[in-house]
């Protein structure tokens, strides 16, 4: 089951899909303010926030969880936005089911492989025992010894939730470790998904650079890239205006 938040109503789909350790909740505020042009959709992938478990969570399985969701839901095209594996996921979804994609948005990630950079994230998690740590402040003091830029650690500390006894993630760490490769890879794609595509850029940000051109061009020959000065890998949350304006205008232009 994937379990969804939805903004607005009556109005065309937007799909929205977060990335690696996020969930639904990371795109409230974009959620909301896109919410007057489109309905809404924020998706938690398998192994995140509410949604379930998922053992085998290659991008071509998720996005056929993802067409099962929209079918359950009776929507039958809509925009499509996923940012960093969350775009991965998207790019999977449009190259499987390209008729039930109006247009694609992906957000500061390219349909490449990627060197491995989260096992120190990985370590981090599983050192924290949710047996023994009282608050959340203790669980920043051990994931502090395996991450040290603060905002990564709120970030993901915002998966950790009181529970009957104690905390829980609401990420599945074991299910992601176990599938991490396949995150990182390309994802499986067996067409080129021919509609119109956007892969939006962080200045600061080297997910997506020049020797990836020719990778997204093939998969997706009708992508155009725009970037957004003075931001990293969360785009979306560190220039919230300019990216939703680029949304906006890219999905109008349909």
């Amino acid at each position: 089951m994937i379990h969804f938040k939805k903004y607005g109503q009556n109005k065309v789909p937007l799909v929205v899909i977060h990335g690696l350790f996020g969930n639904s909740d990371n795109w409230h505020s974009i959620a909301q303010s896109l919410s007057e042009h489109f309905t809404v959709y924020c998706l938690d992938l398998p192994n995140h926030g509410k949604s379930d478990a998922l053992e085998n969570a290659a991008y071509d399985i998720m996005a056929n969880h993802i067409n099962t969701w929209m079918q359950t839901e009776g929507i039958e095209t809509c925009f499509l936005l996923g940012h960093s594996m969350g775009g991965k996921v998207a790019m999977q979804f449009a190259s499987q089911f390209p008729d039930k994609v109006k247009r694609l948005i992906v957000a500061d990630i390219a349909p490449v492989d990627y060197e491995s950079s989260h096992h120190s994230i990985f370590d981090g998690l599983k050192a924290i025992d949710l047996n023994q740590i009282k608050n959340r402040k203790e669980a920043d003091t051990i994931l502090a010894g395996y991450v040290a830029t603060l905002g990564v650690r709120q970030f993901l500390l915002k998966s950790l939730i009181k529970a009957d006894t104690g905390f829980a993630w609401q990420v599945n760490i074991d299910n992601l470790f176990n599938n991490y490769a396949q995150i990182r890879a390309t994802p499986p794609f067996e067409k080129a998904y021919q509609g119109e595509t956007l892969f939006i850029k962080g200045e600061n940000s080297d997910y997506i650079q020049a020797q990836h051109k020719d990778a997204i061009l093939h998969w997706f020959p009708n992508a155009q890239v725009k970037m957004i000065p003075a931001t990293g890998h969360w785009l979306h949350a560190e220039k919230p205006l300019p990216f939703t304006s680029l949304v906006k205008r890219f999905c109008q232009k349909a």
